[in-house]
Formats: C-alpha cells, structure tokens, sequence
C-alpha cells in the first residue's frame, strides 16, 4: 500500500474558502493500492509544519504533498525549489508578519522537490488541466513550510518524497472578481492526477517504504 499525506491550508488573507482545501476535500477517487491521509493545516508560520511533520512521523508516509493558494496564477504550479528566508508581504492568521529572516539559520540557501514533478506536471497537463512548473514557492506560509519539510524528510528520512503544488482561485468563489482562476473540478482533478502518478511511479519516482528503497 502506497501512503500519500496530503495537505491543504485553511483560509487566509481575509478569504472564506481556500481552493487548496477545497480540493483536498473534494478528492471522491479511489486510487488502487493507496492510502491517502488528508491533513488540514493553519495558515500560520510554525504551526503548519509541526502538524505537517507531526503526522510524518506518525503515518510514515511514502510521499508528502502540500497544497496551497497562489492568488495571481492562471495555472496548476508544480514547484521546483523552496527557498531559506520568509518575507512575508502580509501577516499569517495568528499576526505573525517575519520580513526577510532565514527559516533555518543554519539550513542551505534551498531544497528541491523530490516529487516526480516533470511526470506530474505532463500527467496533469494530459489530463487538460492548465499546468507549470514554478520556480518560486514564494516567501510566505506555502515556502515556509516546502522547506521545512524538506530540511525533516533530508535529514530524518530521506527516502520519503515531498513537495508542493500552488492552485489559481477557484472559479466558483470569486464573487465577482477579475482575477486569474480555474475551475474547482478541474484543481481536484490535477490533484487526483498527481496522487496516481506518485502511486504508479513517474518516470522520476522511486519506489519506497519508510526510510529504504525496494
């Protein structure tokens, strides 16, 4: 049995819905031979990543996907890269506001996915979901905690995968803003995507258990 974690974040920045969480929730598919643990995870520097790092160690999963909301965006975002620093452009829902401070004072400058993020991005792009590969996470919460549960996975068990993928707005909660969005069926359909390319193994995937490859 396969096991994914993944999560999505509450909302934030003064918006009712976040389309990460939705999509989270919204997942109805059952994927042959996976076990698939939703997390939902506060939008506040921190806490995120202590639940998030909190439930690796408990469920051990094989594979760790982060979601969350890139508001601007006109595309599903794979991410390639996290980044060392936080500079937060607004404050996280607990009035935390870091600016231009290092996560990890003593951490490298970046980690890279260790997700399948070519497989997944042509899967999902097969899949008619607009779809890119980023190379910013940012410098908010979704950055802040990429890295740190990259720096856990690197040093506590780096045969887990882990990354993080951005979504536009959902279409249905724009209550008449102009702003870039995709549909909501079609964000959940890119994350149903992406879990059965990391359980069928992408061509960058490797197959493992908890702290070993087979």
């Amino acid at each position: 049995m396969y096991r994914i974690l993944l999560t999505g974040f509450l909302p934030f920045g003064g918006e009712s819905v976040n389309p990460s969480l939705e999509a989270v929730r919204s997942i109805q598919v059952e994927f042959p031979n996976v076990e698939l643990i939703r997390l939902e995870v506060p939008t506040i520097f921190g806490e995120a990543e202590r639940m998030v790092i909190e439930q690796v160690s408990f469920c051990r999963p094989h594979a760790v996907l982060c979601t969350g909301l890139a508001s601007g965006r006109t595309a599903v975002s794979i991410e390639r890269v996290a980044i060392n620093v936080d500079d937060s452009r607004i404050p996280d829902t607990a009035g935390q506001q870091p600016l231009d401070v290092p996560i990890q004072p003593h951490g490298p400058a970046a980690y890279f996915s260790t997700l399948p993020i070519k497989s997944i991005a042509q899967a999902i792009l097969s899949a008619g979901v607009p779809v890119e590969i980023s190379n910013t996470a940012g410098t908010y919460v979704c950055n802040h905690l990429m890295y740190q549960v990259l720096h856990y996975t690197t040093h506590r068990c780096p045969a887990v995968r882990a990354g993080f993928i951005h979504v536009p707005f959902g279409k249905e909660h724009l209550n008449g803003r102009n702003i870039p969005a995709l549909p909501m069926k079609q964000i959940t359909a890119a994350l149903e995507t992406a879990i059965y390319t990391l359980s069928s193994g992408g061509s960058e995937a490797k197959n493992t258990r908890w702290g070993k490859e087979v």
